[in-house]
């Protein structure tokens, strides 16, 4: 127990309560490169039993596990799995992502965030995704464009993370994805089903060597086939003997040229990817009832937006509303329309817009918003408030893209990660380097429509050297004595935060299992239109537009949610998204 621990920040927790205010570049906890791997790290101590790995792929878990039965830390095994992750499930996540990693230590109760997310080129303006005539490009033409890849984070955030942590070799945690990138795995029906889908509106299809890998003799590489990549695995070997050879040399060569390529071409330069600098950042925690909720802080929506979320459901009773209710339904709508227009407004990148955090997660200034909620209507329209320190911004309400994974694991000694990585779009930019991996479009998370007609920027304007405001957020629950409780988190664009949020009242408020948790139907309001899940009980949606409630119902909602929860005894429970191939095992 660490009561002791946290007693001297316990005042501060219970206002803005965070596990420390986000930490902007330069600041109290500047960003230092990664140290250099060393190849030769010391032998970890006698691997502890338990841990559990919770993700979206067989392949991926049994990766991460085999990092834990060695007695790797869970970041060691977060290694093992993206890696595999990248190759296995290119749809959502890869080496040319990014990523935001929240880690707990059993040791000291500290949580860290590392935030891996891209980076723009310096070559750029607000101007971004504007043609010539200054009018908006049309989603597609911008996705699958080279202005949309960033400098990729992901790799260098894991160093930087392995570096403070790791208890095996950096190299040792890159072998499965080396192994299955030589020998083959089998390809998914949803893989499969996604690249049918995408054949209708990509270019994807005719631009190599994408084309010839997904689409042999042109069409979806079938279910089942034993799909190899010696291109990938001679990536990740290069990789695995030192990181920095993904940020120069022939890998990032292969990077520049491709997003230089036609159509639209980008400006990312062989100097932009060099520069990248991943942050290490401290955790926002949130009070809530007995516990503290935290993730990652802006340009992340974590902290913000599902913090938000829950803590203007605190003055509510929310455990004697369940999910077959009207009321718990309703009230968690109306939250989550509150918190969504706050976070569209005032989220971005710390380092070059001024975010409120503090007023956002303000007490009094959540009991103000949780007011407006009423029992008996739905608010008639929804418009972002006023917090304290509220800066002046133009609204923003660019769709990000569900083209993300996110995976949750315990290690032997308890400490846990968090973790959810992406390429934004399904398949990133649709652009696959020589190197065998597909690049991401991740900046198209910027404002593509930058300004108002008065010229008032968005807080997440594309900018140069600038991060995308992004809906990831991955979230660690600790209890009053600062012991992990749960660590869950989801892909889905912007549905993240609904999607977390949902897991979080479906625990700690209505008291089901990880598992029951993460099959609950979802339910995502942002903005004067409820999306709902088919499958949805007909009579709670009748009750639900009963109450005014605009509802888009039987939708597809694709979350991925992967959950871990400590049982009061010490035993782990994991919950694996039943909407997607995620499993949660023990080593």
């Amino acid at each position: 127990m660490r009561s002791v621990l946290l007693a001297a920040s316990s005042l501060a927790l219970l206002t803005l309560a965070a596990c420390g205010e986000p930490v902007p570049e330069g600041a109290d906890h500047p960003a230092p490169s990664p140290e250099p791997v060393q190849e030769t790290a010391p032998e970890p101590a006698a691997p502890a039993p338990g841990g559990m790995v919770s993700a979206a792929h067989p392949l991926a878990v049994e990766a991460g596990l085999a990092a834990l039965r060695e007695g790797g830390d869970a970041v060691d095994a977060a290694v093992a799995v993206q890696t595999v992750l990248g190759l296995v499930e290119p749809q959502s996540s890869g080496i040319a992502g990014g990523a935001f990693l929240v880690r707990y230590d059993a040791a000291t109760g500290a949580l860290t965030v590392y935030d891996g997310r891209e980076t723009a080129p310096a070559d750029i303006d607000e101007s971004l995704f504007l043609d010539e005539d200054g009018e908006e490009l049309d989603f597609v033409t911008a996705w699958t464009s080279g202005r949309s890849t960033g400098a990729p984070g992901l790799i260098a955030m894991l160093a930087m993370a392995h570096s403070d942590h790791g208890r095996l070799r950096w190299g040792r945690n890159f072998e499965a994805g080396i192994a299955l990138a030589e020998d083959g795995f089998e390809v998914s029906e949803r893989l499969n089903a996604l690249l049918g889908r995408l054949a209708d509106i990509s270019p994807m299809t005719d631009t190599e060597p994408a084309a010839s890998y997904f689409y042999p003799d042109g069409e979806p590489v079938a279910p089942g086939t034993v799909l190899t990549s010696p291109a990938h695995a001679e990536t990740l070997r290069s990789v695995a003997g030192d990181w920095r050879n993904f940020y120069r040399g022939e890998i990032a060569q292969g990077i520049v040229e491709t997003v230089a390529a036609e159509p639209l071409p980008g400006t990312l330069t062989l100097e932009d990817i060099a520069a990248y600098e991943p942050v290490r950042r401290e955790a926002v925690c949130t009070p809530y009832r007995e516990y503290r909720i935290c993730s990652a802080p802006p340009p992340s929506s974590g902290a913000v937006a599902v913090g938000g979320i829950m803590s203007m459901l605190e003055p509510f009773d929310m455990s004697a509303f369940g999910p077959d209710t009207v009321e718990g339904w309703h009230l968690f709508i109306e939250a989550s329309r509150l918190a969504y227009a706050d976070r569209d407004l005032y989220v971005g990148d710390p380092a070059f817009a001024d975010v409120p955090v503090g007023g956002l997660l303000d007490r009094e200034y959540l009991d103000s918003r949780a007011a407006l909620i009423s029992m008996d209507a739905a608010i008639p329209a929804i418009e972002a408030g006023t917090p304290p320190g509220a800066p002046s911004f133009a609204p923003d309400t660019t769709a990000d893209s569900p083209g993300t994974t996110h995976f949750s694991i315990v290690d032997g000694q308890g400490n846990a990660v968090s973790m959810t990585a992406t390429v934004e779009s399904a398949f990133g930019s649709n652009r696959m380097t020589p190197g065998g991996f597909l690049l991401n479009n991740q900046l198209t998370d910027f404002a593509r429509w930058p300004y108002e007609a008065e010229g008032v920027l968005a807080a997440n304007a594309p900018a140069p050297g600038k991060r995308p405001r992004s809906s990831m957020s991955p979230t660690i629950v600790l209890d009053a004595d600062g012991d992990f409780v749960l660590a869950t988190g989801s892909p889905g664009g912007n549905s993240i935060v609904a999607y977390t949020a949902k897991t979080l009242v479906a625990m700690l408020d209505w008291g089901l299992s990880p598992e029951e948790a993460a099959a609950l139907p979802n339910v995502v309001a942002r903005g004067d239109v409820v999306s709902i899940e088919s499958g949805f009980d007909a009579e709670l949606l009748a009750g639900l537009e009963a109450l005014g409630h605009e509802i888009r119902g039987e939708q597809g909602e694709n979350s991925g949610i992967h959950i871990i929860r400590r049982q009061p005894d010490g035993s782990l429970l994991g919950g694996a998204d039943p909407r997607r191939d995620g499993v949660s095992e023990t080593p």
